[in-house]
């Protein structure tokens, strides 16, 4: 039987009484992160934010943790994650902060506690290198990119 990989959490002292991130359904891949703010605080329209999670992370070697989106706030508010998915390393070790930017038509208020993003553990092939030739073999699909099937 495989041994679970732990991810070790640090609660800093402006995340008092807020969850750790959770899996909010059992087939839920991605574990939510709420915010760390003191007060309310507003993002505009076309504006954004760098906002406290509370949390840093012990992440085993060989893993990194994905920050990305949650789809409700995209869809009711338009506010999503610039940098997506962000990368959480395994050998960093400060507070976890989420740049949220309004893409939205309205101010977006944004309170204590309220859940910004979701985390993805996600095993990194650490085994790779990255190596100059100066030929590389040949595909079907060649250097065609961008559209290039016509779908």
């Amino acid at each position: 039987m495989q041994s679970q990989k732990i991810i070790s959490v640090k609660r800093l002292p402006h995340a008092k009484e807020l969850p750790i991130p959770q899996k909010m359904t059992p087939g839920s891949s991605g574990c939510d992160i709420s915010a760390a703010v003191e007060e309310s605080i507003t993002i505009k329209p076309g504006e954004r934010a760098l906002v406290p999670t509370g949390f840093c992370f012990e992440i085993p070697t060989g893993y990194e943790v994905q920050l990305r989106p949650r789809s409700g706030l995209a869809w009711k508010h338009g506010v999503t994650i610039l940098n997506t998915p962000g990368t959480i390393d395994s050998d960093y070790r400060g507070e976890v902060k989420v740049i949220l930017a309004n893409l939205g038509t309205e101010p977006f208020v944004l309170k204590r506690g309220e859940r910004i993003a979701q985390l993805v553990p996600m095993a990194v092939a650490a085994d790779l290198e990255f190596k100059e030739n100066a030929s590389l073999t040949e595909t079907e699909r060649g250097i065609g990119g961008f559209g290039h099937t016509g779908k």
